[in-house]
């Protein structure tokens, strides 16, 4: 078995890790497809289930940047534990007062709470990763975090909604979220094999309060942290924002909601193979050039393509098939980012990888906000293009984020990286 892991890049002793994290996101996903519909048909209004969405992204992109300081100050394990506690928490208080009594006094606080919880436990685990794995194999495992991780949220906890709901209803299918959960963190975070003694390098509580600060200030201390989460809030930016009106302009050009739905999902399961293909690639290549060329360019060219090809051809299924899934697996063009931010910083992991996890919190921002601003004056299409921009935009700010050649990566990476 140890053999057959090394082959697929994935160090034995952190294998359970990722098992655990994609149990654990399948849990926190399986509602994401169908909660809001289910909350409007119980009393809620657009504005207030849009209202609790907005304020859950708020919770997710806290959260998000404080996993990597957090990491650091009180180890990967502490803040994955911490992260699990949020959740729990939240979701039994949602469940039994807030959902309920429809009471947005009480959802909003409850289900942030678990907008805290997974990405504490995710991205936590992230910089565990980054800790462990060797440089000359580091892009390959980040690449399998994030399989692991969009595997989870995005595909099997859809693909469990959809035979779940049927059989248990909403709420009791929101309460086996916390199955899934539970067996994920038991996996990731009391299984998992790698040797966590070196988890904490500070002394006092003052050297670990002041290093909370590094979370901020070492994206001006070293720009080219602050560029690499500029770039990685305009990576999921443009498939956030798709969700918002590209259900209604597909189905104004002649396809059914099914039909958009298996398109939007060839998008995710594109998106967690490339995940693995990426991060081996940027090894290979380099970590930079991948994210600029596959990532930037190619989710540029691929987001004209999401609106022209069936403004052109019509509805045609397949068409629309192909470049949804070659749309995703650019997206995972983006995967060696979490490979090089850490490797300007190597002495500060966890404040680099805050500035990135912020960068991916603050994109469930971005990507519909662009849309709420612009698509009254500019359509669709124009909103297309500015999310085209804006990925060019991506790859040109990559030709600044270089390894310097003092730092211990493996001599590809530093040549495609000067």
């Amino acid at each position: 078995m140890q053999g057959l892991l090394n082959r697929l890049g994935m160090d034995s002793k952190m294998a359970l890790g990722y098992l655990g994290v994609m149990l654990f996101m399948m849990g926190d996903g399986l509602e994401q497809g169908w909660l809001s519909s289910y909350l409007m048909d119980n009393g809620l209004t657009v504005q207030q289930s849009a209202l609790l969405f907005s304020i859950y992204g708020f919770a997710v992109a806290v959260a998000a940047w404080l996993s990597g300081v957090l990491a650091e100050v009180l180890g990967p394990r502490n803040a994955m534990i911490i992260g699990l506690s949020l959740f729990i928490l939240g979701t039994l208080v949602f469940l039994t007062v807030g959902l309920p009594t429809m009471n947005l006094g009480v959802i909003i606080p409850t289900y942030s709470l678990r907008g805290l919880g997974y990405p504490l436990f995710a991205y936590s685990f992230l910089v565990w990763v980054t800790y462990y794995a060797p440089s000359d194999k580091l892009g390959t495992a980040v690449g399998w975090f994030w399989f692991a991780f969009t595997g989870g949220l995005n595909v099997l906890g859809a693909y469990y909604s959809s035979f779940a709901l049927p059989v248990l209803g909403e709420m009791n299918t929101l309460w086996s979220a916390l199955i899934f959960v539970a067996l994920g963190a038991t996996v990731a975070i009391f299984l998992n094999k790698e040797d966590s003694n070196r988890e904490k390098k500070f002394q006092t509580k003052q050297e670990a309060l002041k290093y909370l600060t590094k979370g901020i200030t070492i994206a001006f201390e070293r720009p080219k942290i602050g560029l690499g989460g500029i770039v990685r809030t305009i990576n999921t930016a443009g498939a956030y924002g798709f969700v918002v009106f590209m259900p209604a302009y597909m189905m104004d050009v002649g396809f059914t909601r099914t039909e958009w739905l298996q398109i939007y999902g060839s998008l995710w399961t594109s998106n967690i193979v490339f995940n693995l293909i990426f991060g081996i690639v940027g090894d290979k290549l380099g970590w930079r050039n991948t994210v600029m060329w596959f990532g930037g360019v190619g989710c540029a060219v691929f987001t004209v393509a999401f609106y022209y090809v069936p403004a052109f051809m019509g509805p045609n299924y397949i068409a629309a098939t192909v470049v949804a899934a070659c749309f995703g697996a650019c997206l995972a063009g983006y995967v060696p980012l979490s490979a090089l931010i850490p490797s300007l910083a190597p002495e500060n992991r966890g404040a680099a990888m805050s500035i990135l996890n912020l960068g991916a919190g603050l994109s469930t921002f971005v990507g519909p906000a662009i849309v709420g601003a612009f698509i009254g004056g500019v359509g669709a299409v124009g909103v297309i293009w500015i999310y085209t921009g804006l990925y060019l935009v991506s790859a040109f700010l990559m030709k600044f984020v270089t390894l310097p050649k003092s730092e211990g990566i493996h001599s590809t990476e530093l040549k495609a990286a000067q």
